[in-house]
């Protein structure tokens, strides 16, 4: 009797990382949800939305689908071309964060001179100027990593731009982009090798540099004070921070259920924006914190794994990118949370993937898809196919 072989075929590999999609599709979903439930109020009220329940949300999902059209356009492009354009879409950011300081271009509210005014919508380039130094900082990285350990010729000319760029944004003023771009741009060189001595000093002159920051403004001085004890002024610099630990305290383990939130009726200033995790934290307590911090981490884990295989396989600029994104959105939600917990001061940011927001949630899609292609084109050149 003939003998038979059964041979095992291996199963396709998957071309995308569809944890990573879950994950973000998570982020996005749910940021919906509560983007609706935190400003119905606001909404219903507000002769400025035409006191429609639904203004937030609707503006919302097209914010979402816009991001994500224009996601599918940049997930098209080949990390090359990324890199071969970096230092044009650097000088693009750096344009537009001084067209926003033009009176009569730049729009002002609340006393930030933040946005430009496009008629339909307002553009944020602070939020694209995060994702053009993450691929500025991998590009110069890339260039400069020969002569990594010359303070002189591969540092300092990154300390300049980064301080320019910072003097641009505390124009605005917009400290919590400042730290963000910061971090990206140091932490990238750090990652690709660059003098670790320079970073030990680093750790001894960037609390200097942000605490003169702090003593040179009234307005950030007062931030500061309202942080480390909101309660000696809950009617003045310390109002929003008391009443987003209220939301927090409300919440306790699994919040008082969606929808039923009392902070978000006029009490919590920018619920829908800056304050969304406190309206998360009193709806559904400890669990959906707890859940929507999980889900970054797998986010942020997921970033520094693709760069990691990237620079496996050699492709550094890919790697750096990668493992800017991470960075990026990982210091961005470490700080958003950290604010809304009163853990750090007061600062301007919004919750990745969530808050509401046309320009953060454009860009937080369209980096979102760049690390989707360099984990598609790493799987691709694991298997030895073309990207």
């Amino acid at each position: 009797m003939a003998s038979m072989v059964k041979t095992r075929t291996r199963p396709p590999q998957a071309q995308f990382d569809e944890l990573l999609i879950w994950v973000l599709i998570g982020l996005l979903a749910l940021g919906l949800v509560m983007v609706y439930s935190a400003s119905i109020a606001t909404a219903e009220a507000n002769k400025y939305t035409g006191y429609q329940p639904a203004y937030y949300l609707i503006r919302q999902g097209l914010y979402i689908a816009v991001g994500l059209l224009l996601g599918l356009f940049a997930f098209q492009i080949p990390v090359q071309l990324w890199q071969t354009y970096a230092p044009y879409l650097f000088l693009i950011g750096a344009a537009m964060l001084v067209l926003v300081l033009i009176p009569g271009l730049g729009r002002e509210v609340n006393g930030s001179r933040r946005w430009l005014s496009l008629f339909v919508i307002n553009l944020q380039p602070s939020e694209f100027m995060k994702l053009f130094a993450v691929l500025y900082a991998a590009d110069y990285t890339v260039r400069k990593g020969k002569i990594g350990h010359l303070i002189t010729k591969a540092f300092l000319p990154m300390l300049v731009v980064m301080a320019l760029i910072g003097g641009l944004l505390l124009q605005e003023p917009d400290m919590g982009a400042f730290v963000v771009i910061l971090s990206i741009a140091f932490c990238t060189l750090w990652l690709g090798g660059f003098n670790l001595k320079v970073f030990a000093a680093l750790l001894v002159a960037l609390p200097l540099v942000f605490s003169a920051l702090i003593f040179s403004s009234p307005y950030r001085m007062q931030r500061v004070i309202g942080f480390m004890d909101p309660w000696s002024d809950p009617y003045g610099k310390g109002y929003q921070l008391s009443h987003a630990l209220i939301a927090f305290g409300r919440g306790e383990w699994l919040g008082v259920g969606l929808g039923g939130s009392v902070e978000k009726l006029f009490y919590l200033p920018e619920a829908h924006t800056d304050f969304l995790m406190a309206v998360i934290a009193e709806e559904l307590g400890l669990a959906g914190v707890a859940a929507v911090i999980a889900l970054f981490a797998l986010l942020v884990v997921r970033a520094f794994q693709i760069g990691r295989h990237a620079a496996f396989l050699e492709r550094n600029f890919s790697a750096l990118v990668a493992q800017g994104i991470g960075v990026w959105i990982g210091v961005q939600t470490m700080i958003n949370i950290g604010v809304n917990m009163g853990v750090l001061p007061t600062k301007g940011l919004t919750l990745p993937f969530l808050s509401f927001g046309g320009s953060g949630i454009v860009v937080n899609c369209i980096a979102a898809a760049l690390l989707l292609r360099v984990d598609y084109e790493n799987r691709r050149i694991a298997r030895g196919l073309a990207v």
